[in-house]
């Protein structure tokens, strides 16, 4: 399964959340190490979502590019 995550710098280091599992958020001090929390994060989320008898949201965001005068 595939999940969207956005990453943002911050001060100290990296956060990151996905739109497609509310509530679902991760930091670092690297790109690496937040992709890497991110993904346990959503990991234990849905794990604890199927043990609740909960549906598991089906993703639906997507990341794309648009070009405006700078």
């Amino acid at each position: 399964m595939k999940v969207l995550i956005i990453v943002e710098q911050t001060p100290t280091g990296y956060s990151a959340y996905s739109p497609d599992i509310d509530g679902c958020v991760a930091t670092g001090a690297s790109r690496e190490e937040v992709e890497g929390t991110m993904r346990e994060a959503i990991e234990f989320h849905l794990e604890g979502l199927r043990a609740e008898g909960q549906a598991v949201p089906v993703p639906h965001s997507y990341a794309t590019f648009v070009e405006v005068a700078a």
